[in-house]
């Protein structure tokens, strides 16, 4: 399995809109993409197995999607 796939897009995405569009708050982003990560042991479903180097990666997009977020909301509230 890459480190890097079609879900990761989707990790970046969907972090980059919340960062821009819904909450500013770091905490609540960590607990939400590291809670979610953990969850992914537990669940049943084939799309949740992966490898932690996946995993790691997976929360590491999600942190440069967040941040880019954040990024471009800081950005147009300047304007």
């Amino acid at each position: 399995m890459a480190l890097l796939n079609i879900w990761s897009l989707g990790h970046f995405v969907q972090w980059a809109f919340i960062g821009r569009y819904i909450t500013r708050n770091w905490w609540l982003f960590l607990l939400l993409s590291i809670g979610w990560e953990i969850l992914e042991l537990y669940i049943p479903y084939e799309f949740a197995r992966e490898t932690w180097d996946n995993k790691i990666s997976d929360v590491i997009v999600n942190i440069i999607g967040f941040g880019l977020g954040l990024r471009i909301r800081y950005e147009t509230e300047k304007l």
